[in-house]
């Protein structure tokens, strides 16, 4: 009789998970910008099969697709070489879209001058002179706070911060950073003068981080009044300083919000963290990770100590550690790090983009990789091992995900 109860419960227990799966309706969204179009997938919790749509906004430079998770509403950035730059957004999950009614723009020049915008500014500086400041790219889309409903923030190329009151519908510039006066001596990365990260603190309103390639992490402690760069130890290799107050080249940046004083950054010059809400940094990579170079950076959406990054051989040679795609992990604040690289490409020469590094929240988190010759990889357990989820698709930009 025992056994018969213990193979009854058994038998529960197996029928009440099955309903469970059925029942459950949770859906993970995948969003990929690209230099062609977007994309988004989506799957169920298992994370197996996907489906695509797209792509959305054909032809132009989707930067960045985000979706809003107070309100559902997708938003994204996007760049047409003969029509410019905009936002859109979509309430139906990118079946119909909508434009800015007012996107990100200049209305006057900056107070602290005209700083180089790409790197033809650099190489020939007379042809830039005398030429009208104009928004070139939307780097970034990111939700203000869960206090702030309908707030959003936009960084763009050239460096400067935009904010939305109404849900996307139109765009202000801040002030401050605009007319900072380090702003004119900012200068572009290969990839343009972009303000490329943004993040609010969680819960104190007046706090915000954003990165800035190449100027470095700047933060505001009075709701984007003033703005103080906050790049103490951070390495500038490229600069006659080798640590100077500003000037770095971040080229990404996170944070737990669980732990808002602890910063994460894959710069140009290194892996770095911050214990202090930016103040001071340490490196994290010296010596335990083979390479100091890579673009993107995220955190675990669960362990706040959990982080990773995705290397390349080094500024001079662009392409994978020793020719084998690999994500490196740590689980302990970047003390060591661990190379995954199970179900990844062991001979293979590729480059992630600095928006192109996401995680999904599932209790097993989804780690999401893109490249910059159209591969998509996805990880179901943590880091662990990996599965080619799309290919052939245009250069990725960006990747975020989404539970809906």
């Amino acid at each position: 009789m025992a056994y018969g109860r213990e193979r009854y419960a058994l038998r529960t227990t197996q029928y009440a998970t099955k309903m469970k799966r059925k029942t459950d309706k949770t859906k993970v969204c995948v969003f990929v910008g690209t230099r062609k179009g977007g994309f988004i997938f989506t799957s169920d919790k298992s994370r197996k099969e996907w489906k695509v749509t797209g792509p959305h906004f054909k032809s132009w430079n989707v930067m960045h697709l985000n979706l809003d998770r107070r309100d559902r509403r997708l938003h994204a950035a996007v760049m047409h070489d003969a029509y410019g730059p905009t936002t859109h957004y979509s309430d139906d999950l990118g079946k119909t879209w909508v434009q800015a009614k007012e996107p990100p723009a200049f209305t006057r020049p900056s107070a602290s001058g005209k700083p180089p915008a790409t790197p033809n500014d650099v190489l020939d500086p007379e042809s830039a002179k005398g030429k009208e400041e104009k928004v070139i790219k939307v780097w970034n889309i990111t939700p203000g706070r869960e206090s702030e409903p309908n707030v959003l923030y936009a960084g763009i190329e050239p460096g400067a911060l935009f904010k939305s009151t109404d849900r996307g519908e139109t765009w202000a510039i801040n002030e401050s950073l605009f007319d900072h006066p380090h702003r004119g001596t900012w200068f572009p990365g290969a990839g343009g003068l972009g303000l490329h990260t943004i993040i609010p603190h969680p819960t104190n309103k007046d706090r915000m981080w954003v990165g800035v390639s190449t100027g470095g992490c700047y933060r505001t402690d009075d709701g984007g009044v003033t703005w103080t760069p906050r790049n103490k130890n951070v390495r500038a290799d490229f600069h006659p300083e080798k640590f100077p107050e500003y000037g770095q080249c971040l080229h990404k940046m996170d944070m737990h919000p669980s732990q808002p004083d602890v910063l994460y950054q894959q710069n140009h010059c290194g892996v770095y963290r911050s214990d202090d809400a930016g103040d001071n940094w340490i490196d994290i990579g010296d010596g335990k990770l083979p390479s100091r170079f890579g673009f993107p950076i995220a955190v675990h959406p669960y362990d706040p100590k959990t982080v990773y990054v995705a290397l390349e051989q080094s500024d001079e040679f662009r392409i994978s550690v020793d020719e084998k795609f690999s994500v490196w992990r740590s689980k302990n604040g970047g003390d060591s790090w661990k190379r995954l690289s199970k179900g990844l490409p062991d001979k293979a020469r590729l480059v992630v983009l600095r928006e192109a590094m996401a995680t999904d929240t599932l209790d097993d988190a989804g780690i999401y990789v893109g490249t910059s010759t159209g591969q998509l990889f996805a990880s179901r357990d943590d880091g662990d091992s990996w599965n080619l989820m799309a290919d052939f698709l245009p250069p990725i930009l960006s990747v975020e995900t989404g539970i809906r």
